[in-house]
């Protein structure tokens, strides 16, 4: 097609190149100051192959190039000069200062900036010049490069880039004379030039030199992201005429079509693309020469290989329907070109605002075009623009385009590799040299090496039964280390028993036949102290008793004297602070004989499973008797409640002794786990005890084991509002921030999520910090502490949903507000399963509300919704997900354009 007559009616006239305008009437130079002097051609910089430094700076750290754009101006054709007779161009060029200007109406205009402005009568060949010759000078020096032509159907595009120039040599296009210039610079006994000719219809990928591929598939390497084409055609290129017939066929297969802007209008995009792999000599080596056996070094060049890439895109021009009269198939093509042109619009616009995120994968042509924008290839744009002031719309498109392409910036890089072919052959005569010297020497190696065998196998052996000795001394010294361990252990806790009273606690405990009957006899005479103190609790209250009935005879008959009763009153204070002491002790002595007793149930039940040892045979029975003489079945939390009072374990909280106070939040937590003790802890004053150890105590045991026990209590829904009442969720926010232990964080994560789930508590919940603690502690990344807060999140999603559902609640989530919405998209296919099925809930709920859709789109989590529909191993989730995108405006709307089908 494009080898036909003039195709977009471009003027073939030739006109001397204006001068270059003074740099400093350019606002864009932010990239000329890194091009070479203008005395140079661009790519002469990169042509210093011999210069060690400039090759390793650019294959490590590249070599910065923004995109450059040229605009060129298409000659009126003829329908124009009879239509558009009475009315002037709506452009005005002035190449000398590189700018043009777009008229408004005939008074206003606006004024634009480009690296190159070439007119109507610019030449074939200054076109090349000043677009396309910089990319082919980098490309022969090892950087990819790309040439596209971008503009409005019938301005002269396939005209700039394709013409063949059969019948005048001087009308060739970029394409022709690029292959030209390659030719001209290679050689082609240690360099090859291939080509594959493709086009883009329909998004799909055709090959036009073997039309029967019509759908050939991307691959992108997923370490350097590069994009390849493994199924296209790729044809060698020793001369060119071969490339010429090439470039024929290809035209021929091309789709084009008639409309009313372009008697043959591209219906799909060319893309050219020329592989190049060269020989060069790097950076010499010095290599010592052990033949010669002398000092000297023989200095070889390192062989090279570099391979470029240059890609010459023709795109489809854009166009509007009304004006082109595309109808029935040709419509679908010229949406098809729409939606690509769009999808590139888009990421040209995201590279120059330097947005985090690059939709290249919205379309087959930006994942192919994605080095030439932002990644490592030179690039140059050519702009086409028509002159005729009916089309005034898409030519200021045009060049709004070009603009933004201006801002993109590439980072230059040459790939490029050990010729180890080469260095192989160079050395191939050294090797020789080498294997003759060795064979003569292998003699005497043979006799060395079969020496060294056997004495390594007797040294081998030796090792063996030195690492065997070793290794059961370590074992045996272990043993003893863990039995002495277990021996401190036990005198400490015999000391710690001492000190109240007990000092006879344990001392059978260390002469014991086995680990079953020790732990069975501590038991007993744990449960023998008990009762002795109880004995001794009783003596004591008579005492006290005795002592009050003397006191009130005294006082009734006057007969003592006031040094009498301040001594009893003295000695009665004694025993009540005694009396108070053994309840104390007496408390915590059931407390460690409950849990003696829990703990000799574990061992037995592990005995039991590990097998029928001798040792451990009669452990059943003592742990039987030991069970059946505690309360019945109940457990040892219940008992102790029953036996103590709750009262008395409250008061526990505030003891002066740090064990006493342990065991004490210990037992309130327990308690708070069983619902039918929650009330009656909060009743007496449980709550605000564990919300002030939260507040007063630094230690970080006790602020675990509270935070769990008020976990428990926000379990219940009246609790929910004491908690909140009370400053709770102020105090779990700080504790969240402070603490660093993963089991205090997934304690007050808990406590927190549990609030979560109560709709009256939102605002507030949120007003005092309650969402942005949850969201600061995924810092810790403990599994446990990231599934407390994913269960939180979804909790307050859910109560958000129902809230928006029932009318209670308009605009945005909270949680979209407080920033949540990243971290969920990013755990949303989290490795962990509880994880991963709280954060699904939470989207499909966030995605119920229509005021979150947009927002939920542009955070990515639409994927993620579509992926849950599809994958989710739930089914209740996955019609869930599915119920909530049909049902949105704004996400159908979005799938329809992205063509995701659920």
């Amino acid at each position: 097609m494009a080898s036909g007559g003039n195709r977009n009616g471009m003027h073939k006239g030739t006109v001397k190149p204006p001068s270059a305008a003074n740099s400093s009437n350019l606002k864009s130079s932010s990239f000329k100051s890194r091009l070479p002097p203008s005395n140079q051609s661009p790519g002469s910089a990169l042509r210093r192959t011999n210069s060690a430094s400039f090759t390793t700076a650019a294959r490590d750290d590249g070599v910065p190039g923004r995109v450059r754009v040229a605009v060129r101006l298409r000659p009126r054709n003829a329908e124009e000069l009879v239509a558009d007779a009475d009315f002037a161009d709506c452009v005005e060029l002035q190449p000398e200062l590189k700018r043009l200007k777009l008229r408004k109406n005939n008074w206003d205009s606006e004024t634009y900036e480009f690296d190159d402005v070439l007119t109507e009568f610019a030449s074939q060949k200054r076109v090349y010049e000043v677009v396309a010759k910089p990319v082919v000078e980098s490309v022969l020096d090892g950087y990819n490069g790309t040439v596209m032509a971008y503009g409005q159907t019938g301005t002269g595009k396939t005209f700039t880039l394709g013409r063949l120039g059969e019948e005048d040599t001087s009308a060739r296009g970029i394409m022709v004379r690029s292959m030209e210039e390659i030719l001209a610079n290679v050689s082609l006994e240690t360099d090859s030039v291939s080509v594959s000719y493709l086009q883009l219809y329909m998004e799909a990928i055709q090959d036009l030199l073997d039309p029967a591929n019509d759908n050939i598939s991307i691959v992108e390497d997923p370490k350097t992201g590069d994009v390849s084409l493994p199924g296209a055609t790729h044809v060698e290129i020793r001369d060119e005429h071969s490339f010429l017939e090439l470039l024929r066929l290809g035209e021929a297969h091309r789709i084009a079509a008639n409309t009313k802007l372009n008697t043959e209008s591209s219906r799909s995009h060319a893309i050219l693309m020329v592989h190049v792999k060269r020989s060069v000599l790097g950076v010499e080596d010095a290599i010592p020469s052990e033949i010669e056996k002398s000092s000297h070094f023989v200095k070889l060049p390192k062989p090279l290989i570099r391979r470029s890439k240059l890609v010459l895109v023709d795109l489809a021009g854009s166009e509007r329907v009304h004006k082109s009269g595309s109808e029935g198939h040709m419509l679908e093509e010229a949406k098809s070109i729409n939606l690509s042109l769009s999808a590139l619009g888009k990421c040209i616009n995201a590279l120059a605002e330097n947005s985090a995120h690059v939709p290249v994968r919205d379309s087959k042509l930006t994942r192919l075009l994605r080095d030439s924008f932002g990644g490592t290839a030179r690039t140059s744009l050519i702009v086409a623009i028509g002159p005729s002031p009916r089309h005034r719309g898409e030519t200021a498109s045009t060049i709004l385009f070009g603009q933004r392409a201006m801002k993109v910036e590439n980072m230059l890089r040459i790939k490029e590799e050990f010729d180890y072919k080469s260095l192989a052959r160079r050395l191939e005569i050294q090797l020789d040299k080498l294997i003759a010297e060795n064979e003569r020497q292998q003699k005497a190696f043979d006799d060395e090496v079969e020496r060294i065998n056997l004495e390594a196998q007797n040294r081998a052996s030796e090792v063996e039964r030195n690492f065997t000795d070793a290794l059961e001394k370590e074992r045996l010294k272990c043993q003893m280390e863990y039995m002495e361990s277990v021996k401190k252990l036990e005198e400490k806790m015999i000391e710690n028993q001492g000190k109240h009273g007990c000092d006879g606690f344990m001392n059978d405990k260390c002469n014991g036949k086995g680990p079953g009957f020790s732990i069975a006899e501590d038991v007993v005479e744990v449960k023998r102290l008990l009762e002795k103190e109880i004995n001794m609790r009783k003596d004591a209250e008579e005492e006290v008793n005795k002592l009050r009935s003397q006191l009130g005879q005294c006082t009734d008959s006057g007969a003592g004297g006031a040094a009498e009763i301040l001594k009893l009153q003295k000695a009665l204070e004694d025993e009540g602070h005694q009396k108070k002491k053994l309840e104390e002790e007496i408390i915590i002595l059931r407390s460690q004989m409950l849990q003696l007793t829990f703990e000799a149930e574990q061992l037995r039940r592990c005995l039991g499973r590990g097998g029928s040892g001798n040792a451990y045979t009669g452990l059943d029975s003592p742990m039987s008797q030991v069970r059946d003489s505690l309360n019945g079945h109940k457990t040892p939390v219940a008992a102790l409640f029953e036996q103590v009072g709750l009262q008395k374990i409250l008061a526990l909280l505030e003891s002066e002794d740090a064990n006493v106070r342990i065991h004490a939040v210990k037992v309130v937590a327990n308690l708070a786990a069983e619902e039918a003790n929650q009330e009656r802890i909060v009743e007496a004053g449980g709550l605000t005890s564990l919300l002030m150890l939260l507040r007063s105590y630094e230690d970080e045991t006790v602020r675990r084991v509270a935070a769990g026990a008020i976990a428990n209590l926000a379990m219940n829904e009246a609790n929910q509002e004491l908690i909140m009442v009370q400053g709770g969720i102020s105090l779990l926010s700080m504790t969240a921030s402070d603490a660093e232990d993963p089991q205090t964080l997934r304690m007050v994560a808990g406590a927190i999520a549990n609030l979560c789930g109560n709709d009256k508590l939102q605002a507030k919940l949120r007003s005092e910090g309650g969402i942005k603690a949850l969201l600061g502690m995924v810092r810790c990344g403990h599994p446990e502490v990231l599934s407390q807060v994913a269960r939180g999140i979804a909790n307050f999603a859910k109560c958000e949903s129902r809230a928006s559902t029932n009318g209670i609640k308009s605009g945005r989530s909270l949680l979209i507000d407080d920033g949540a919405l990243p971290w969920i998209v990013q755990n949303a296919n989290n490795d962990s399963a509880p994880i991963r099925r709280h954060i699904e809930l939470a989207l499909c709920h966030l995605a119920q509300h229509e005021v979150n859709a947009k927002d939920m789109i542009c955070g990515g989590a639409l994927w993620e919704l579509v992926r849950i529909s599809q994958d989710c191993s739930r089914e209740d989730i996955r019609s869930l997900a599915r119920r909530t995108l049909n049902s949105s405006p704004v996400f159908r709307a979005e799938m329809r354009r992205l063509r995701i089908e659920l």
